[in-house]
């Protein structure tokens, strides 16, 4: 229209022959004629009458186009069509044949309706262009600003929660909560009440790439973390990590995150909160506010169109809860026991020097190697050992068996002081369980000597203070402990014997020296 209307400036006002108009506004001189000459027949020249705008001008020239464009063509509704195509399945063409069946009007060919459905979608909101099936993906991150919490005992900030926010791709439907920290147990507690607030599973996850998701960060090839791909097994999930530095790869959870900041932080921040679960209530109560604003440029809000997009598609919710699983990586020591904490959990012994993973529930824990499950023990706290007795080689498996007690009378039947000895090696050591290999190996000195000689020598050993296994062998090889048997009154000696010579054989002796 601005062609035409310059064109009968110039020829009715300017006065201008048709190849200066030509070579004014680049047009054709058979197309100028015609204009001229459809002028002419209408009667108008320039300036154009008041009552003629471009719409007018239009519909005077061109009749029958202005009348088939607005007559005859019924527009599509583009904003249902943009929401349809984020159901799983749902085509183009299938909608075009429903348009097709509805239409009161002339319908548009199936070329003209993708073609205008794509220029309506460029006049859109670069989010809306994403295009995300419904119940595929959730967007996950973290909240920048924290909510401090308060004790209200001192009025010092106890510490500052963290706002997991989470966000559905095609319906927008958004999650949040407070947590003490983004710790990996803090994440995937989330991750589990998050699923239990959509009432299903998503096909994928697109977390950032935070610490607690990722174990080693790459644009092209993310480490997961060993825990977070636990939990992606247990509800059926995908993990794709975001590539750092690329915010378009996770959009929507920006958008989330920033709408959780204006609606809901924002509205808080004048709130004093004193434990968690009240941040969370009122948390809750603004996130269902959130939900059930009206979009502005789409009918409905985020949770009618959750329950018509993502809704139906969601996967279904385990039967159980996915149960917080801390796992490590851990080398066999040559005791054949793995350290978890301050604990010692043993492993059959064939496997020492292996690396293995310790999965630490809250009251169990297990350890594998290379998947397989090698040794399950109740989980125990502070320093100490929880050894299983099948775990042990033969020779420690029978070690294993003695305890203090069945030590103790053991060295009672050879004797008192045999036994006053074993005990007194127990007493001396933090745990007893460190002087077995001696006292062993003292009672097992009655297969070499009789046991009245082994008693003999603990006696001069407990008199002497001598604690240590190889003295009480030097006093057996010396048969020091002979001299004792044989002055001892509750044993007979020989009263008669060559060798033997009493106190009179030395007085004796004496005298005639003198």
């Amino acid at each position: 229209m601005r062609s035409i209307k310059e064109v009968l400036r110039l020829r009715f006002h300017a006065q201008l022959s048709i190849r200066k108009i030509r070579a004014s506004t680049n047009l054709s001189v058979g197309a100028i004629q015609k204009i001229i000459q459809q002028a002419q027949r209408l009667e108008i020249g320039w300036p154009l009458p008041p009552d003629v705008d471009e719409a007018e001008l239009e519909r005077r020239f061109y009749p029958s186009t202005t009348h088939a464009t607005v007559g005859k063509f019924e527009q599509p509704d583009f904003a249902f069509m943009h929401i349809e195509l984020q159901r799983k399945g749902m085509t183009k063409q299938l909608l075009w044949e429903e348009y097709q069946q509805h239409c009161t009007g002339k319908p548009y060919q199936y070329s003209q309706y993708c073609e205008r459905y794509r220029r309506w979608a460029k006049k859109q909101k670069r989010s809306m262009r994403q295009t995300h099936r419904a119940g595929e993906k959730a967007f996950i991150d973290y909240a920048g600003p924290t909510i401090p919490i308060v004790d209200h005992r001192t009025g010092e900030v106890m510490f500052e929660a963290n706002v997991f926010v989470a966000v559905l791709g095609a319906s927008n439907y958004t999650y949040a909560e407070a947590t003490r920290s983004q710790t990996l147990s803090d994440w995937l507690g989330s991750h589990v009440r998050m699923f239990e607030f959509f009432g299903g599973v998503t096909e994928i996850l697109v977390p950032d790439n935070l610490r607690s998701a990722t174990s080693r960060a790459c644009r092209y090839d993310p480490d997961t973390n060993p825990s977070y791909q636990q939990l992606a097994e247990h509800y059926g999930v995908a993990v794709i990590q975001a590539r750092p530095y690329k915010p378009r790869d996770k959009a929507k959870a920006e958008v989330g995150v920033q709408i959780v900041e204006r609606w809901i932080m924002m509205r808080l921040r004048h709130h004093t909160f004193f434990s968690l679960a009240e941040l969370n209530q009122a948390i809750r109560a603004l996130l269902n506010d959130l939900n059930q604003r009206p979009f502005k440029q789409l009918p409905g809000n985020r949770l009618t169109a959750f329950e018509q997009l993502d809704k139906p598609a969601l996967g279904a919710l385990p039967r159980h809860a996915y149960e917080y699983v801390d796992i490590k990586k851990a080398k066999v020591h040559i005791d054949y026991h793995v350290q978890y904490k301050d604990h010692h959990y043993s492993v059959p012994h064939p496997y020492v020097g292996e690396k293995v993973e310790v999965h630490a529930k809250s009251a169990m824990v297990q350890i594998f190697f290379r998947t397989k499950l090698l040794a399950t023990h109740a989980k125990s706290s502070g320093y100490g050992y929880t050894t299983d007795a099948a775990h042990m080689p033969r020779q420690h498996a029978a070690h294993h068996k003695w305890n203090p007690k069945k030590l103790s009378d053991w060295a009672k039947n050879i004797g008192s002081d045999t036994q006053h000895w074993v005990e007194a090696q127990m007493a001396s050591r933090d745990h007893p369980e460190q002087a077995y290999k001696v006292c062993l190996g003292l009672l097992n000195l009655s297969r070499d000597y009789p046991t009245c000689r082994l008693n003999a020598a603990c006696r001069l050993a407990n008199e002497e203070g001598l604690m240590r296994l190889r003295q009480v062998k030097s006093i057996l090889k010396s048969n020091r402990d002979k001299l004792t048997i044989e002055t001892s009154p509750d044993i007979a000696l020989p009263q008669q014997h060559e060798n033997v010579r009493g106190a009179s054989s030395f007085v004796k002796t004496t005298e005639k020296s003198l």
